[in-house]
């Protein structure tokens, strides 16, 4: 016997499209409330095709494609990630939309009695790409109390009738191989192109010390259902477990959340990014899609340079007011949230001081130049915080190139030098600002600094990816920052060859793995790499002032 399900459909409860495509949606139909820990049952908002003229790239799957909110859980690049996070930047978003429809928790079977494939399906076109990726949660049991959402082994046509403990309803229970082959039927049946993903391996590893592979079920199965469908398959599971094998048991530790480390599943933002990398070759190889617009370097997004919005930045706040502080001022290079894998180096400095006696706070902002950050009243803010014995770093550079009064610039470029002249600028809404030179800037933050009785530090910008290899990478800057920290009384770090000395000697393979983008921002890697140079530096100044706060380690 077999019953079939009918869910109301309904739109996601936030829509994410362009204004220009925004459309008054339905008020969707209440989800029945949570019972026990059931994950079928949450209330999740899932992203919808931001641009409706487009084809999408839509992703199915467990926690491992998008896990939580998909925020790592509130924790940055540290946290538990999901590798359709940064599988999106590897595409033109501008001719695809990348819809990561996942949801932590269920199997093939409860994406589906949940009614979150139903909800998914309507947004299904044809030329769309539909990828699926189940397994992890599909062992286990078949009803109980708690979740009730394994599917049956193997991927026959078996089922079994049961009255479900957790919903409290009849239900026919399918193989595993039953739910993938649904999946793949109703995609065809819109005119979508179904591709089948083997589950990502688990850190696991065998008496011969090779990664533990799932050939005997899952992702054996997954296989056996692709080839039978005749449709795309990317045997992810193998081939992450092959790259496991080849980086050793250590550096696979390190894709994992090291603050978790029972962990053996869910992979930190590093082994979501390896993963997504991994997915992406497998499209690439696959014959039986359309073109796909990838992007021609996959960390080409550099050039958009984004203005960080101030309203999702927290500030941060010395936890012992009573401490002296550590006060971190800069851009992107110097905090990035985790967007898009890219990690500041400010990010990862905490560890290198005693917090039982000095606070670190990490002020910089994305897209900020030295003017933006001033004219924005960010340093007033940091000022106002400022006692006798703070201490302040500055690292500003990357936004203040380019011609003032072009708007590619986004009204942050500085004027060159250190001199009193100044050039008049446009704002947006029509008003003139007379903006400054780069070292005018620096030379008010050393001033307010030092009437505060704190000791400021001016660091001259972290090199791109493509300059530190031949002769040195931000001259200009690195001069005008150390004649302002001369003419100041501030002190100064050439952080731009200290970086480039050392990625000279780790080589340009190693270089080229610390990048999140094309040339400007680090990963969780890079940032590591860079505060041990910053920290360095600090520890090389004239009278060490931050040599009592250093910690042990």
């Amino acid at each position: 016997m077999k019953i079939l399900f009918s869910l109301r459909r309904a739109l996601a409860l936030l829509a994410i499209c362009s204004p220009a495509l925004a459309q008054t949606a339905p008020t969707p139909p209440s989800l029945p409330a949570a019972v026990n820990t059931d994950p079928a049952r949450a209330q999740v908002v899932l992203p919808e095709p931001a641009n409706l003229t487009l084809p999408s790239l839509i992703l199915i799957g467990d926690s491992t494609v998008r896990n939580g909110r998909d925020d790592g859980q509130g924790k940055g690049p540290v946290g538990q990630w999901g590798w359709g996070n940064p599988i999106a930047r590897y595409f033109d978003q501008g001719k695809i939309n990348v819809v990561n429809r996942a949801v932590g928790g269920l199997s093939s079977r409860t994406y589906l009695t949940s009614g979150h494939w139903e909800r998914t399906a309507a947004f299904i076109k044809p030329g769309d790409v539909v990828l699926m990726q189940f397994g992890h949660n599909d062992s286990g049991a078949v009803n109980d109390t708690s979740r009730a959402r394994a599917s049956l082994k193997g991927v026959g046509e078996q089922s079994e009738e049961i009255d479900n403990l957790l919903t409290h309803k009849h239900e026919v229970v399918h193989s595993y191989g039953w739910y993938l082959r649904k999946y793949i039927a109703e995609i065809k049946a819109r005119g979508a192109i179904p591709v089948v993903v083997s589950p990502i391996p688990h850190k696991q590893w065998d008496a011969d010390g090779r990664v533990h592979r799932n050939k005997a079920d899952y992702a054996g199965w997954a296989e056996q259902v692709a080839a039978q469908e005749h449709v795309g398959f990317i045997d992810l599971n193998e081939l992450a477990a092959r790259k496991y094998d080849e980086m050793g048991h250590d550096a696979v530790m390190k894709l994992f959340p090291l603050v978790t480390p029972d962990e053996h599943t869910h992979t930190n933002l590093a082994g979501a990014e390896l993963n997504a990398q991994i997915v992406v070759q497998g499209l690439k190889a696959l014959k039986t899609l359309p073109p796909l617009p990838f992007l021609a370097n996959p960390q080409a997004r550099e050039d958009d340079r984004p203005v960080v919005d101030a309203a999702k930045v927290a500030d941060e706040k010395a936890l012992n007011p009573k401490l002296p502080t550590l006060f971190i001022v800069g851009d992107s290079t110097v905090k990035s949230g985790g967007m898009r894998g890219m990690i500041g180096w400010g990010e990862r400095i905490a560890p290198f001081f005693d917090a039982s006696k000095i606070n670190v706070v990490n002020q910089a902002i994305g897209g900020r130049s030295s003017r933006t950050y001033l004219t924005e009243g960010r340093w007033d803010r940091v000022a106002g915080q400022l006692k006798a014995g703070d201490i302040v770093l500055i690292q500003f550079g990357h936004n203040d190139g380019g011609r003032i009064g072009d708007p590619a610039m986004k009204n942050r470029a500085s004027a060159p030098g250190i001199g009193p002249e100044t050039v008049e600028d446009t704002r947006p809404d029509g008003s003139k600002e007379q903006v400054h030179s780069f070292g005018w800037y620096m030379a008010k933050y050393v001033a307010d600094a030092k009437a505060k009785g704190a000791t400021v530090i001016l660091l001259s910008p972290i090199p791109h990816k493509d300059k530190w290899e031949n002769g040195r990478d931000f001259e200009n800057f690195a001069q005008w920052d150390q004649a302002v920290a001369k003419a100041g009384g501030a002190q100064y770090v050439d952080l731009t060859m200290l970086i480039s000395d050392a990625y000279r000697k780790v080589g340009a393979d190693k270089v080229a793995a610390f990048f999140a983008d094309a040339r400007t921002h680090t990963n969780d890697s890079g940032a590591q790499f860079n505060a041990e140079r910053v920290v360095a530096g600090l520890k090389g100044l004239s009278g060490n002032p931050l040599g009592p706060y250093f910690s042990a380690r």
